[in-house]
């Protein structure tokens, strides 16, 4: 059995006639007529009184009937969701961003991807590169901008920008010159994303290269935010990093100021998707909307 026998079945049901069904569905009455014998074939029984004038439903057809209008509206139904989404009137987009996402002009991104395409749901996830790059491998989200170093098996990456980190202070003592990573790792921390801790990208390139002069990096403090992490800087708890665009934003708060590192330090942010799933139409534009919305390769020093 087949959709096309159901749907032939139904519509000479509801028409009264294979050469009115056959108009309906668009094929020729000896086809509409062999899709409903094959039909009556296959279980052995009758499901028509062929009148001279007019199609009569048997007993069998009158039960199979109800059954047969459901099977065929549910794969009109999911004809219809597949064809939307094919043509971003409908479906969903997964998309991970990346833990500074909004100091990249990427918050409004949901409003201007919605505003092009009001019937595409959106499921945008704020999280820190490890998370993002685990849920594009698992499948829980289709693609994402992440912070290089992640764990990239079984990713396609495609990296897009440098952003350069600096040491930030409102110590002014201490931003006299560029930051050696020995004076970075004796200096009084104030660290964000307690919970990823070392296993964020940016983290993991400070420790790399502590670890190659001998030295340990260790943070006085602890937490998840980085505004919460500036507040404390700028009331002299300690001193903590930041890209670019966050030295650059309104976030910073007064009297904190920035001095690059001596080997200078860079996020390099990228594009993340599956390698071996396959994009929804509605993730791929998504993704471009995202890519457009980057400011464009930051200055690299």
């Amino acid at each position: 059995m087949s959709i096309g026998q159901y749907r032939a079945f139904v519509v000479a049901a509801e028409t009264g006639s294979f050469t009115a069904a056959a108009i309906d569905l668009g094929i020729t009455q000896p086809s509409v007529s062999e899709l409903v014998r094959r039909l009556e074939s296959e279980y052995q029984v009758q499901l028509f009184v062929r009148g001279p004038r007019r199609l009569t439903l048997t007993a069998a057809g009158e039960e199979l009937l109800p059954h047969a209008q459901q099977i065929v509206a549910g794969a009109e139904a999911a004809e219809r969701t597949l064809s939307d989404i094919q043509s971003l009137e409908g479906g969903v987009a997964t998309f991970g961003l990346l833990r500074n996402g909004d100091y990249y002009l990427l918050s409004s991104l949901i409003e201007r991807f919605h505003a092009e395409y009001p019937n595409v749901r959106v499921r945008l996830v704020g999280l820190n590169s490890v998370e993002v790059a685990a849920a594009v491998s698992t499948g829980e989200l289709e693609a994402g901008l992440v912070v290089l170093p992640i764990d990239d098996e079984d990713l396609v990456v495609t990296p897009l920008f440098r952003d350069e980190v600096f040491y930030a202070s409102a110590d002014p003592a201490r931003l006299q010159k560029p930051k050696t990573i020995a004076e970075f790792c004796a200096a009084p921390l104030v660290l964000y994303d307690a919970h990823y801790g070392w296993r964020d990208p940016t983290r993991r390139q400070l420790a790399a290269r502590a670890q190659l002069e001998g030295l340990r990096v260790e943070a006085r403090i602890e937490v998840e935010h980085i505004e919460a992490a500036l507040g404390l800087v700028s009331r002299g708890a300690g001193d903590t990093i930041v890209c670019r665009a966050i030295a650059e934003s309104s976030t910073m708060p007064e009297g904190v100021g920035v001095v690059p590192f001596e080997e200078p330090l860079y996020d390099t942010i990228a594009m993340i998707r599956g390698r071996s799933a396959g994009l929804s139409p509605a993730t791929r534009e998504l993704m471009r909307f995202a890519r457009d919305m980057i400011p464009g390769p930051l200055p690299q020093g």
